[in-house]
């Protein structure tokens, strides 16, 4: 298990990780998602020992590790930008923190040539890193850390510059490996739905906070604030600022819509409604309602369309399956799943949507 105990990072007078407590335990699968520089790469930095943190300890199986150099702890590291010896071929690469363990030959071999078949990296063992294309050379990275059996595994954005059909293929293996192996497995990523992909845990990450820590699902389903439902949204998250009103939602006088079932706890008063871009549609389907809204561009994405959207002042983005060009500034309808709406107080960003929001 490790324990990070009100760990902070500063750089001067600026945070860089604000005091943070977070478990994890042995065998799980842990993925902390955020934007560039919202410190995913510096907690990992501590989590690993490669630096230490300003305030606060860290704790692996109950022992304070602390101050102990990354060189004494069971940890392997995978960065987005690979690290291989140049000097040495593939299979020395994926062989040596074995041979630093003292493993006999046999299960170096042995192991080497699994990690290699999983990574698609049979052809190229002889080969030194130099040769092999960017793709290749951060598989092999990954074989290291696969067969280097850590306690802790820390991938930061590996798949990043892997093709399409490998990068799925290895989303699905990487996790069920490490958990065999009974590692934490900690992965960062700045996709959300490469995060709904491994599945596990999620950390959600903002300028160096964590602003909620849960299953994956559960915290994309019903994320506690508006700043972890952002996190969890790509393309952004969709907003307006609207009244409750007993049955109803407001905008200024004019009714928007009856309140949707599971919202109806919420206090009377301003609220913001938010919904991700692929719960609102073109045609209309059950439980939605239609909304007029004023169309700005449309942008085309091989089989997906964003429609970018003004709604009352509000912009929102609209994803839909399939190709579709639709002049910009026109009015049309548009149809907003009720099911899938978050709301949250416009004052402090909590959630007050409860344990009754549902989203998929």
């Amino acid at each position: 298990m490790l324990e990070l105990r009100k760990v902070s990072k500063m750089v001067g007078n600026e945070y860089h990780i604000r005091p943070t407590d977070l478990t994890l335990q042995r065998g799980s699968l842990n993925v902390l998602l955020g934007p560039t520089l919202s410190g995913k790469t510096s907690l990992m930095r501590l989590m690993a020992g490669l630096d230490k943190p300003t305030g606060g300890s860290i704790h692996f199986d109950g022992e304070d590790v602390t101050g102990v150099a990354v060189q004494k702890r069971s940890v392997a590291m995978v960065y987005q930008q690979f690290i291989n010896y140049p000097a040495f071929t593939v299979y020395e690469n994926i062989a040596s923190p074995m041979r630093i363990a003292g493993k006999d030959a046999a299960t170096i071999d042995r192991e080497v040539r699994k990690a290699a078949e999983l990574l698609r990296l049979t052809p190229y063992l002889d080969r030194l890193p130099l040769n092999l294309s960017g793709g290749q050379q951060q598989r092999t990275a990954l074989a290291r850390a696969i067969v280097k059996n850590a306690k802790l595994v820390l991938l930061d954005e590996p798949l990043a510059n892997l093709d399409y059909k490998l990068r799925e293929e290895l989303r699905e293996e990487l996790p069920k490996l490490f958990a065999e192996s009974g590692a934490i497995f900690v992965y960062a990523t700045t996709e959300p739905a490469e995060a709904l992909l491994l599945g596990g845990n999620t950390a959600a990450l903002s300028e160096g906070r964590i602003t909620q820590f849960d299953e994956t699902i559960k915290v994309y389903r019903n994320p506690a604030d508006l700043l972890t439902a952002r996190t969890f949204a790509d393309p952004p998250l969709n907003t307006i600022d609207l009244v409750k009103s007993d049955g109803s939602l407001l905008l200024g006088d004019r009714k928007v819509m009856d309140l949707p079932v599971h919202l109806t706890g919420i206090p009377n008063g301003p609220v913001t409604v938010a919904f991700q871009p692929h719960h609102v549609f073109l045609k209309p389907r059950s439980g939605t309602i239609a909304l007029s809204a004023r169309t700005m561009v449309s942008e085309i994405a091989g089989s997906e369309s964003f429609i970018h959207l003004d709604y009352a002042g509000s912009r929102w983005v609209m994803l839909e399956h399939g190709i579709h060009d639709i002049d910009p500034d026109q009015t049309i309808d548009v149809h907003l799943e009720l099911r899938h709406l978050m709301a949250f107080d416009p004052r402090t960003g909590r959630s007050l949507s409860g344990a009754g929001h549902e989203a998929e």
